[in-house]
């Protein structure tokens, strides 16, 4: 009920997960129709992009004011920091605020004077503006770190670097908000060179009963997850993709004029062998460098004529070995019988 600075900092980072989240999936998803030319219709969806703007934008960011106000001289308060807010986001679509200019708030008595409002993708949060400035200045001071690193503990020694004569660096040190900011930023490029897979967790009951399913809850969670655009874009779209090379090259051994080998065109391949298993038109559709399957189902039906092709072709194999291996043995057996019969012709 009551969220402060360190829950604004938390929503930040789950406002950029969900923003990769937006971009390597519903964007990425429907940006890949487009490139491959397959016919698509484009599946709306919010992107919170304008939410990560409002905080972390290096000129009118929540976050940027807030160290401005930590650095300015003068007398600086949380109210002077909430004010300065409702000059510069007054007309910002989700922020929202009582003291704010904006007529549309003047009256809305759920919201505190001392307060601001954020609408985030997963619904609308109030922050108590008190506290905000002193949180975001907690500094460690340098005298303090010189002091810590001249202990003779090493593990002490080595938690404050930055005490080091040889390191001391005469700028102020960087506030709560600015440190995790870069974090999160790290964060973000960490995942960009990534493939990630994600894994959503719904609480079916806040008591953590067995057996006890709350339909509201799990509505009003399946709602903020942004899992309802995800699934509208899975089900209007296609669940496998793959380039023609790789999926001639696992498939080609079902088909008897691609096996053992295609002469051709991977793309020519692919049509030919989906022609011979008879796979329905609308099961699939050709990109201009990937073939797309619409349903699991039809993936699972090539597994398994693959998985059965595969134990044929090993009968196969072990077959022709062990022809191999006995006419080996018997031509080998049939040569000596002979050098042993002129050996013994010779001799009687």
């Amino acid at each position: 009920q009551d969220n402060s600075f360190e829950q604004f900092i938390i929503n930040y980072c789950n406002e950029k997960l969900q923003q990769i989240f937006i971009e390597l999936t519903l964007k990425e998803e429907q940006e890949e129709y487009i490139r491959e030319g397959i016919e698509w219709t484009h599946i709306e969806y919010f992107n919170n992009a304008v939410i990560c703007d409002l905080i972390e934008n290096n000129q009118t960011g929540i976050l940027a004011m807030l160290d401005e106000e930590c650095l300015r001289p003068g007398t600086v308060t949380d109210d002077t920091f909430l004010e300065k807010l409702n000059q510069v986001c007054a007309t910002h679509q989700h922020f929202e605020s009582r003291m704010s200019k904006c007529l549309r708030f003047l009256n809305d008595t759920s919201l505190p004077h001392s307060c601001f409002r954020i609408q985030h993708y997963a619904g609308k949060v109030m922050y108590q503006v008190e506290g905000f400035v002193d949180k975001n200045n907690d500094l460690l001071y340098r005298d303090l770190s010189q002091a810590m690193w001249k202990a003779n503990h090493s593990l002490i020694k080595a938690l404050f670097p930055e005490g080091n004569p040889a390191k001391i660096n005469l700028k102020r040190p960087p506030t709560a908000g600015s440190q995790f900011k870069a974090s999160v930023a790290t964060l973000m490029k960490n995942l960009q060179t990534k493939n990630p897979n994600y894994i959503r967790c719904i609480k079916p009951n806040d008591k953590k009963a067995a057996h006890v399913f709350n339909e509201a809850l799990v509505c009003h969670q399946i709602r903020y997850l942004g899992l309802l655009e995800n699934v509208r874009v899975r089900r209007a779209g296609y669940a496998f993709r793959q380039p023609y090379e790789p999926c001639l090259e696992r498939y080609k051994m079902l088909c008897k004029q691609t096996w053992p080998h295609w002469r051709g065109p991977a793309r020519a391949g692919v049509e030919v062998l989906f022609n011979e298993l008879g796979i329905p038109e609308e099961e699939f559709s050709f990109g201009r460098s990937k073939i797309f399957i619409r349903n699991p189902r039809t993936l699972f039906k090539l597994e398994d004529l693959r998985k059965q092709r595969l134990e044929d072709l090993a009968t196969l194999i072990g077959k022709i070995y062990r022809g191999w291996k006995c006419r080996t043995r018997f031509l080998l057996m049939k040569k000596s019988q002979i050098v042993i019969a002129s050996w013994y012709r010779r001799y009687a």
